[in-house]
């Protein structure tokens, strides 16, 4: 019968029966004797078939470490002391078994066990259970025959890295109602553990289940791409799969840290394998679906195919060409409808170091701490109105320092902490959009390129030299703040420090340069698109080409090309914003054919009016530039990228447009 027991090291469906046997008796409750009575059970199970715990998989090692740990946390003082001896054991007799070199496989899945611990027993980590690993680390200590070996040095090690697990768990439940907050403290773990797949892998899955929890699916896709790509840069590593983490870049460049696993013992006792990887991979595939980011389940495939094609699994791989089939009609479907939203951006700031207790001058406590002066580019889901998002951390935070503790700063400008009163905490949110230079543009064609991988952001702040935010077109200015994020979005985490912020100041000229070059970048791409939107079409249609005294294109017109106002302005910026004027002109007319092509009859005579209304702009516009400009009706070929103008402006590439958005000023 021993002999069947081990069986392929123990791991045999026998063994398994008579392991789960012994374990049920940990899992329901027993009288404190009959625990004790299992204890000294299952410490001879282990001298007797140590090869089912220290070899090949580390399952049943796994469930006996949960089982016990549990235990160490009992009311019961005796109880506690009984599972701390075992857990020992489990320890030593691991030592004993590698010829005294290592426990890697008890050290790695005591930690797993811990952290799984955190989120299903309430109370862990208390006193009871820190008394626990005391008596493992006085067992170590008075155990003479390893006292000249790593052993009670490991031990040492193995409870601190548990303690530190607990503390960052106290930290997690303090914030558990900051989402943005409680994933930054597990990613801290997770960083932590980046010697130790399975542990950074526990905590990645642990961010995955908040994300999706909380809405947030394109994170928890993330999280899952960068699980599968930790585990398959192990394997590689391993010599067991072509491709390590450097095939997940084409999905997104965050990936490169999985690829800076360590060689440690962290790695010697996991058991990773391809089965593994395609779970993972298929996991991968899902997540990205219901995030609605189908043009990467591709990229997903494409290293799960040639391995069904070397199994000649030919029924999963109709399944996955099914499902790409799919995932394409969608993008084909997205991309016609233009109703996927994938996260609107806001930058948020902080500020407010330290506020005083009412009820002692002496007693300090920080506000934001750490966070006080740190700016955050904030990922919110589909459409997050400003407001929304402002309400939520006003509530947050009101939550946490009280309501009358916290105040929002009602302006995007610079904001000067001496200039707040140290009382208050203060948050600063601002919308902002993506920003892409002219070369980045070129190549992402469509919205959905141009709503991943993406780390710059722009917003934009009107004022004038008369210290007025707003003023008439001719002295109207903006400033304009480029924020440069230290990882791309979508990544594991919503929110992503900002790195560092660049500053451009627009004199009013070149707003106008500015807004006018927007109007025929709105323009083409709505004529561009594969399904025209006719009624956003001729909204910006009606707004471009209705001939309006001090306001529209005219009213730029005329405050700067008008011969007694060109000489005020440098004549690279005059002749700058009569090129954008001929393609002003030339795109209203691509955009009437178009639009003459969609209308039904009750809409000719509104057409006919818009084409009255557009010579009479264009002539009045060969009147201002002394030149004549033809209306082109019936123009409908694609116009010529005018975009390199913004160089001109202050050396730096302006993105005029990004998810059918105006880089407008947003203040909170």
């Amino acid at each position: 019968f021993k002999n069947q027991l081990l069986a392929d090291h123990g791991h045999n469906p026998l063994m398994k029966k008579v392991f789960d046997v012994y374990l049920c008796f940990l899992q329901k409750h027993q009288s404190e004797t009959a625990l004790k009575n299992v204890f000294t059970a299952l410490r001879s199970l282990i001298y007797k078939f140590p090869s089912t715990f220290y070899e090949g998989r580390a399952d049943m090692c796994a469930a006996l470490c949960y089982e016990i740990l549990k235990c160490c946390n009992s009311k019961l003082s005796s109880i506690r002391t009984e599972a701390s001896q075992l857990l020992y054991f489990l320890m030593r007799n691991n030592f004993d078994y590698t010829g005294k070199k290592s426990f890697v496989r008890t050290h790695l899945q005591v930690i797993i066990s811990v952290s799984q611990l955190i989120a299903d027993v309430v109370g862990i980590g208390g006193t009871r259970f820190q008394q626990s690993l005391s008596i493992i680390n006085n067992c170590a200590n008075s155990d003479r025959l390893i006292k000249h070996t790593s052993f009670s040095s490991d031990v040492k090690d193995l409870t601190k890295r548990i303690r530190t697990v607990l503390m960052a768990t106290a930290q997690m439940k303090e914030h558990e109602n900051d989402p943005e907050m409680l994933v930054d403290l597990q990613y801290s773990l997770a960083k932590s553990y980046a010697s130790t797949p399975e542990l950074r892998k526990t905590w990645l899955d642990s961010m995955a289940r908040i994300h999706v929890k909380n809405g947030d699916l394109s994170e928890a896709a993330m999280c899952y791409v960068h699980v599968t790509a930790l585990v398959a840069e192990y394997l590689t590593r391993k010599g067991m799969f072509r491709q390590g983490c450097t095939a997940f870049r084409v999905i997104t460049p965050n990936i490169d840290e999985e690829a800076s696993m360590m060689e440690d013992v962290g790695m010697q006792d996991v058991h990773f394998n391809e089965d593994v990887l395609m779970e993972l991979l298929e996991q991968c595939a899902d997540g990205l679906w219901k995030a609605e980011r189908y043009e990467l389940i591709a990229d997903i495939y494409k290293l799960i195919i040639p391995i069904y094609e070397k199994r000649r699994d030919f029924e999963r791989l109709a399944h996955l060409y099914d499902t790409l089939h799919r995932a394409y009609s969608k993008v084909t479907e997205v991309m016609h409808s233009g109703r996927r939203l994938l996260g609107t951006y806001f930058r948020v700031a902080f500020f407010g170091q330290q506020y005083q207790f009412t009820d002692s001058e002496t007693d300090v406590e920080g506000f934001f701490e750490d966070e006080d002066g740190k700016e955050y580019i904030y990922k919110e889901p589909k459409l997050t109105p400003l407001s929304e998002i402002s309400q939520r951390l006003l509530k947050l935070y009101s939550d946490k320092f009280g309501s009358e503790n916290v105040k929002m700063i009602q302006d995007s400008g610079k904001v000067n902490p001496k200039d707040l009163d140290s009382k208050y905490a203060y948050i600063q949110v601002t919308h902002v959009i993506p920003f892409f230079d002219e070369k980045e543009l070129q190549e992402r064609k469509t919205e959905f390129e141009r709503s991943h991988n993406i780390r710059r952001f722009m917003f934009e702040m009107p004022f004038t030299q008369t210290g007025k935010r707003q003023g008439g077109v001719e002295e109207q200015c903006k400033r304009r703040t480029i924020l440069t994020a230290i990882h791309c979005f979508p990544y594991v985490k919503k929110r992503i420090p900002v790195m560092y912020q660049h500053h451009t100041d627009l004199n009013p000229i070149e707003v106008a340069i500015d807004e006018m070059s927007k109007k025929v970048a709105e323009l083409r791409q709505l004529c561009s698109s594969a399904e025209v939107d006719m009624i956003k079409l001729q909204l910006k249609l009606q707004g471009s080409v209705s001939v309006q005294v001090n306001a529209g294109p005219l009213a730029y017109a005329r405050a700067f090309l008008d011969d007694t106002n060109t000489k005020r302005y440098p004549d690279n910026k005059v002749k700058l914003l009569k090129e954008v004027f001929r393609q002003f002109v030339e795109a209203c007319g691509q955009a009437l054919a178009v639009n003459e092509r969609l209308i039904k009859e009750d809409q000719l005579e509104y057409q006919e009016e818009m084409k009255a209304n557009y010579r009479e702009m264009a002539k009045e516009l060969s009147e201002i530039m002394h030149e004549q400009i033809c209306p082109l009706e019936e123009k409908t070929s694609v116009l010529p990228n005018s975009l390199h103008i913004f160089n001109a402006i202050s050396g730096t590439p302006t993105s005029t447009m990004v998810h059918g958005m105006t880089s407008s000023s947003s203040v909170v």
